[in-house]
């Protein structure tokens, strides 16, 4: 893994592999939903539709071609925090690939008649969430925790939001924010640094900006949250319950999640996964959630479930919560958490776009990327008293509020 930076601030953090014949690069812009002003709301998420819809010298086609031509892929997505427009390609083609990207971040003209087409394309999108209350569930549990603040805010903003998006909204929020000093390009592939950094010069060489845009980012106020429940009329009943986490610095960050990965983490042998699907057959859908940003966070505990059993799910879920705040954990136990943990990253390293993108996110956040031995002793170095003290700083059931669709 190796990195270097651009005269025009432009950041480059390339990882390069022997084993495959396809690389991954993406161009992450330090500017998200959380950083929409009023009046764009939305705006960050619409730009990933139509910054595709044509440039300067190429019609929305013909973007869209350049790389499906030879088995390529072009995509994007937006968080928060950040947006990231990347492709995947066979090797032989990372100069396209870099001129591609380029040409759309810098030279989008933005055709009138393609923007308000995309708007009907991204309404669909926000309907399709309407119709999930799966997915639903976790835009309302953000904006309640988050109440007041941007980061509340649905990425997607709402249909009457998207529809007021104008030209001029949208070429103003690309020159204040898709500036050099606000860029940073992952790479993963076979081929050297020095090769990528020449590409990316001939094609990113853009003067750099007087100052780097001004984010205003305000941590979000705690503030007391009632239980919510809403009736939907639906098959199952859909609860979250959760509250503050931990930002993406805090030092206790890898403690929170080693116990998230415990409670409620992907493997099957979660603790919540072992009591109250495969033991009690209570639910399909179950899983907690550490969500981590530059100032602040959450964690949560989701569910569905029909809805005679909502009860009982609910009440075997905080059960689990007040064991690991509790009761702490066993040198075996410590021990078997952490080596499934380990396991877990160094699997994760084996997907090359996964690790493009992790590479790009750490650099927006930390303006620099652990190697895999150093994140491994981070999590080596937990106790089991440090376990306990995140589990009752932020899982403690009395610390959760609950938000239910039925």
């Amino acid at each position: 893994m190796e990195q270097t930076e651009l005269s025009n601030g432009i950041q480059i953090i390339h990882a390069q592999n022997t084993f495959s014949k396809v690389g991954h690069i993406g161009v992450f812009i330090g500017v998200g939903s959380r950083d929409e002003v009023l009046g764009e709301e939305g705006v960050a998420h619409y730009l990933e539709h139509v910054i595709f819809k044509g440039t300067k010298k190429r019609k929305a086609y013909h973007v869209l071609s350049r790389l499906d031509a030879v088995g390529g892929e072009l995509n994007a997505y937006t968080t928060k925090e950040e947006t990231c427009v990347y492709a995947s390609f066979p090797v032989d083609y990372l100069s396209r690939s870099i001129e591609l990207l380029s040409d759309v971040l810098f030279n989008s003209n933005f055709p009138k008649q393609e923007l308000e087409k995309e708007k009907e394309v991204v309404i669909d999108e926000i309907n399709s969430y309407r119709d999930s209350p799966s997915d639903l569930i976790f835009d309302e549990f953000d904006k309640y925790l988050f109440k007041g603040n941007p980061l509340g805010n649905d990425i997607l903003g709402t249909e009457q939001q998207v529809q007021s998006i104008s030209r001029k909204t949208v070429t103003s929020f690309v020159k204040k924010h898709y500036v050099t000093q606000n860029l940073v390009i992952s790479s993963v592939g076979n081929y050297s640094i020095q090769k990528l950094k020449k590409q990316i010069e001939k094609y990113f060489s853009h003067e750099a900006n007087v100052s780097s845009p001004n984010k205003k980012r305000v941590c979000p106020q705690k503030i007391p949250l009632n239980d919510i429940v809403l009736k939907k009329n639906l098959h199952q009943t859909h609860t979250m319950l959760g509250g503050r986490g931990y930002s993406a610095n805090h030092n206790n960050r890898p403690s929170l999640l080693l116990a998230n990965n415990i409670l409620g983490g992907p493997a099957m042998n979660s603790r919540l996964n072992l009591n109250i699907r495969e033991k009690h057959g209570l639910t399909y859908m179950l899983e907690s959630n550490c969500v981590m940003y530059s100032d602040c966070g959450s964690f949560s505990v989701y569910f569905g479930t029909d809805n005679k059993n909502t009860a009982k799910t609910e009440k075997l879920v905080r059960n689990e919560l007040q064991k690991l705040c509790d009761k702490k954990l066993g040198t075996l136990q410590l021990s078997q958490a952490k080596k499934q943990v380990k396991g877990q990253l160094a699997i994760s390293m084996e997907n090359s776009l996964g690790v493009m993108l992790a590479h790009g996110k750490s650099m927006l956040l930390f303006n620099k990327v652990d190697s895999l031995d150093q994140v491994l002793k981070e999590f080596e170095a937990i106790d089991a008293s440090q376990i306990l003290d995140v589990a009752n700083e932020v899982m403690a059931p009395s610390k959760l509020f609950k938000i239910s669709y039925y």
